[in-house]
């Protein structure tokens, strides 16, 4: 039988150190808190065993695709352990690499609290461009070689409107394909590997087995959009949809993109000519919630909500 090995690591959940360093990269950070929130129960998922729990949740924000898994790929040595054993040392050490290649931005790892089978773990992150795709595991305790995970999430891929309402992505059990035993008490079985696989039959039966939720906070401003931010003023706001736009930087903004709610773009400027101050005509809008969003010519830019009444 296997059960997960708990292992004090160094955790590198440094935000403060992560913001700073891509702000003073000339690069906006983007903060998000992550939440997984398990429904590990027996009327889905067949059984509970008697002692059911989670190894140390890890997360990791990276540039490409299928970086640390991908499903019908054999397992690396990281997820096996984690999948086998609920040790994080392996991934860790890959992480690490990619980190060092400029692959991956920042490994998150934290426990479970209280750590049953219907638990929940928070992470606040942050994430700087190119890393966008956020991959999640953790094994499900006790287990064969069975795991969490959510592999290479676009963040990007979340609307605008995610502001006000979160995005929850179903989280289903897989089988890291290097053990053969059947039950959550089975001795070792060690095995040909085969490929990552999403468990369908007992005891997961393809139900999900909780949910990710990620919410977005707020954009910290790179130094250049901090000046921008602070230079280029927009009001009345809210406004009956005559808006105007004046600063010191404004001979910098190159177009101007309205958003409603959706996403969807209403509006769009493009600033041929210098002028100390803009007027934007939008009385042909709905009343509602708009962002607007100066780009500079150098690829700075400023978002502001805009309220039209």
């Amino acid at each position: 039988m296997k059960k997960s090995i708990f292992l004090l690591i160094l955790s590198y959940t440094l935000n403060v150190n992560a913001q700073d360093s891509c702000i003073n990269s000339g690069i906006n950070a983007s903060i998000y808190d992550v939440t997984f929130e398990s429904n590990w129960n027996e009327i889905d998922h067949s059984e509970i065993p008697t002692s059911a729990h989670w190894s140390n949740l890890l997360l990791v924000n990276h540039n490409t695709p299928n970086q640390f898994l991908e499903i019908g790929q054999l397992a690396t040595t990281g997820i096996k352990d984690v999948a086998e054993l609920g040790d994080n040392t392996a991934f860790s050490n890959e992480v690490q690499s990619a980190i060092d290649n400029g692959d991956a931005q920042q490994l998150y790892t934290k426990a479970f609290s209280p750590n049953n089978a219907t638990s929940t773990v928070t992470f606040e992150i942050t994430v700087c461009n190119p890393y966008n795709y956020l991959t999640v595991v953790s094994m499900i305790a006790p287990s064969p070689d069975w795991f969490i995970a959510v592999n290479s999430f676009d963040i990007t891929d979340i609307p605008l409107n995610s502001i006000d309402s979160p995005i929850v992505i179903d989280i289903f059990a897989y089988d890291a394909g290097t053990d053969d035993g059947v039950n959550y008490d089975s001795f070792d079985s060690p095995n040909t590997p085969t490929g990552i696989s999403m468990i369908n039959d007992y005891p997961f039966n393809g139900i999900k087995i909780g949910t990710l939720t990620i919410e977005y906070k707020l954009t910290l401003l790179s130094l250049e959009d901090q000046k921008i931010n602070k230079e280029v003023k927009l009001f009345p706001n809210p406004s009956d949809g005559n808006i105007f736009i004046s600063g010191d930087t404004l001979s910098e903004i190159d177009t101007i993109t309205v958003y409603d709610i959706l996403g969807s773009v209403v509006k769009s400027v493009k600033l041929d000519t210098v002028e100390n101050n803009i007027t934007l005509n939008l009385s042909n809008l709905n009343k509602g919630i708009y962002l607007v969003k100066l780009n500079t010519k150098d690829g700075h830019s400023k978002t502001q909500k805009l309220i039209l009444q």
